[in-house]
C-alpha cells in the first residue's frame, strides 16, 4: 500500500503565533456577498476554535437599514451555509451574533461616521474594549477612497502604526484598476493612514501551500539547491476555474482576466517562487524579497505582447447577464515572462489564467531539465524519458505532487512515470485554517507578511498595465475556446514555441 508518513516535530514552534489584542472590527459592505460568503463564516470558525479575544465586537456600515437583529438573522443563513464545519454550533453562534452590531448610512455621508464612532465608542464602554479598531472594507473598489477619506475626516483613524490604541485599515482587492488609479487610492491611504496600518488582502497568500512555499525550499537542502536556471527547465503556474462569471458579469467584464487573477494572485505566487532566502521571517524581511524578484521581471509591451501573452474568450461570454454583447474582455490569458536575475535568467515562467475550463485547479509547476544524455543507448528509449515535475497544488486540494521516472516490474526493460502525492488534509489529519481566518486574525496581530506592501502593488500594475493597453488598442478579433476546454490553441503555441508544454489541465486526486 502507498503511503506519506507524516511527522510532526515534538516542542515548540519555530515562530509560535500570538493572540490577537480585544478589539471592534467594522465592516463597510456589511450586506454584500463578500461578508455573507467568507467574512462573518471565518469570524465564526475562529470562535468556534476559540481564537477570538473575550472582548470583541463586530459593527457592520450599509446603506440598507437592516438593524442589529436583522443582520443578525441574515448573518446566521450565511454562517450555517457558507461556514467550513457544519453542522452550525448553537452555542459559538450566540457567542458571536451577542458581539454584532449595525449602522446604516452612506459611503459618503460624514453624518453616518459621526454616528459609527458613538456607536464604536458606546461598545467600548460597555463590553470593556480598549479602543484598537480594524476597518474592513469589503465595498465595491471605487468607493474605498471615499471610505477612506470619510474615515480620516471624522477622526476615526489614526495615523501612526504604534498609537494605542490601534486603528488599522483591510483594503480589498483589486488595489486600483491600472498603475495611475492604483497610485491614486495610495495618496489617499496614505493621508490616512501609516504604511504599517493598512493592510491589502489578497486571500490566496493567506492558503498553506503558498506560505508552505518558504519552508519547502528554505527548509529542505534537497530541493533549494535546484531552485535555479541550472536545473529548472521553466515554471509554470496555473489559475483556472471552471465556473463563469456567476452573476459578476457587470464587474467581470470592467475588470478582465489580467486585473482579476494575475495582477494579484499569480504574479504574488511567482514573486514567492522566485525570490531570494529572506534573512528573515519577519513581515518586511519576506516583502523586501518579493518585491525584490517582482523587480527583476523583464517588461512586456509593445510589439513583443503578442509574441508574450495570448488572451481569448470563452463561447458564451458575451451572453451572460451584464456582459456588453459586443465585449472585448478576456476570460482567458497566457503569458510567457522572464526574470532577469542571476537565479532565473534564461528560464520561462508561464501564467495561466481562465475561467470555464477544464478544471478547478490553482497551482505551482516546476519543470526541471531533462536528462542530458542517453543512458539506455537506444534514441527511442531516451524519448520516452519524462522530465521530473514538481507540482505545488493552492486549490481545491493544497498538497505536493512529486513526479519521477522508474522502472516497471518484468523481465524488459520498460519505463514508466510515477506520482508521488501528499495532501495536507489526509497527510496532517488536522483541519486547516481557511485563507480568510488566517488573514483576518493576522490583521488583528498587526501582523503583515501576508498582506501587499505598497511598493508590491506599484510593481504589478507597472508589469501588468502594458499588457492592458495594448490588448485595448488591438481590434483584432479575441480567439474564443470552448467551456470546459483546456483554453485557446494560441496558448499551446505560445509555450510550444520554446519548446515547452502546459500540465495537462486536470483536477487533483481525491484525498485518500
Amino acid at each position: 500500500m502507498n503511503a506519506v508518513r507524516v511527522e510532526e516535530r515534538a516542542g515548540e514552534p519555530i515562530l509560535r503565533s500570538r493572540p490577537p489584542e480585544p478589539c471592534t472590527v467594522t465592516i463597510f459592505g456589511a450586506s454584500g456577498d463578500l461578508t455573507a460568503r467568507m467574512l462573518v463564516p471565518a469570524l465564526y470558525e475562529l470562535a468556534r476554535d476559540r481564537a477570538l479575544p473575550e472582548e470583541f465586537a463586530v459593527v457592520g456600515f450599509a446603506r440598507q437599514p437592516l438593524g442589529a437583529e436583522g443582520v443578525r438573522a441574515k448573518l446566521e443563513e450565511a454562517v450555517a451555509r457558507f461556514a467550513r464545519r457544519k453542522p452550525i454550533d448553537r452555542e459559538v453562534w450566540r457567542w458571536l451574533a451577542g458581539r454584532i452590531d449595525w449602522v446604516s448610512g452612506g459611503y459618503d455621508d460624514l453624518d453616518a461616521y459621526v454616528r459609527l464612532g458613538e456607536r464604536l465608542a458606546n461598545l467600548e464602554r460597555t463590553k470593556g474594549l480598549p479602543g484598537n479598531r480594524l476597518y474592513y472594507l469589503a465595498t465595491p473598489p471605487d468607493v474605498f477612497p471615499v471610505i477612506l477619506d470619510r474615515l480620516r475626516a471624522s477622526g476615526l483613524v489614526r495615523h501612526g502604526a504604534v498609537a494605542a490604541p490601534w486603528t488599522r485599515v483591510v483594503i480589498e482587492k483589486p488595489f486600483g484598476h491600472d498603475l495611475e488609479s492604483s497610485r491614486a487610492l495610495d495618496r489617499v491611504a496614505s493621508a490616512a493612514l501609516d504604511e504599517r496600518q493598512i493592510f491589502r488582502i489578497d486571500h490566496y497568500l493567506g492558503k498553506e501551500t503558498v506560505q508552505n512555499l518558504l519552508v519547502f525550499r528554505f527548509g529542505n537542502a534537497v530541493f533549494e539547491p535546484l531552485w535555479n536556471r541550472a536545473h529548472v527547465q521553466h515554471v509554470e503556474i496555473t489559475a483556472a476555474e471552471t465556473i463563469g462569471v456567476e452573476g459578476r458579469g457587470r464587474f467581470y467584464d470592467a475588470t478582465g482576466v489580467l486585473r482579476d487573477v494575475v495582477q494579484n494572485h499569480m504574479l504574488q505566487i511567482l514573486a514567492y517562487v522566485a525570490m531570494e532566502p529572506p534573512v528573515s521571517f519577519a513581515s518586511d524581511d519576506i516583502r523586501n524579497e518579493t518585491a525584490r524578484a517582482l523587480r527583476t521581471l523583464r517588461s512586456i509591451d509593445g510589439p513583443d505582447v503578442a509574441d508574450h501573452a495570448v488572451r481569448a474568450q470563452y463561447r458564451g461570454y458575451r451572453e451572460e447577464p451584464g456582459v456588453d454583447p459586443a465585449s472585448r474582455t478576456p476570460t482567458f490569458a497566457a503569458l510567457r515572462v522572464y526574470l532577469d536575475s542571476w537565479r532565473w535568467q534564461g528560464v520561462p515562467f508561464y501564467l495561466r489564467a481562465g475561467k470555464k475550463l477544464a478544471a478547478r485547479v490553482t497551482e505551482v509547476a516546476i519543470h526541471f531539465r531533462p536528462v542530458p544524455t542517453c543512458l539506455f543507448r537506444t534514441p527511442d528509449v531516451c524519448q520516452q524519458l519524462a522530465p521530473n515535475v514538481l507540482r505545488l497544488r493552492i486549490q481545491p486540494d493544497e498538497g505536493i505532487a512529486l513526479r519521477f521516472e522508474a522502472k516497471i516490474p518484468g523481465a524488459d526493460l520498460a519505463l514508466g512515470g510515477v506520482e508521488m502525492s501528499f495532501d495536507y488534509a489526509n497527510g496532517f489529519r488536522r483541519p486547516s485554517q481557511d485563507a480568510y481566518e488566517r488573514l483576518l486574525l493576522d490583521c488583528m496581530r498587526g501582523h503583515g507578511t501576508l498582506f501587499v506592501r505598497r511598493d508590491v502593488v506599484d510593481l504589478q500594475w507597472q508589469f501588468v498595465t502594458p499588457i492592458i493597453r495594448a490588448w485595448e488598442a488591438d481590434s483584432r478579433p479575441l480567439p474564443v475556446y470552448e467551456p470546459r476546454s483546456t483554453g485557446p490553441q494560441e496558448a499551446d503555441r505560445l509555450a510550444a514555441r520554446a519548446g515547452d508544454r502546459w500540465c495537462v489541465l486536470e483536477e487533483a486526486p481525491p484525498a485518500a
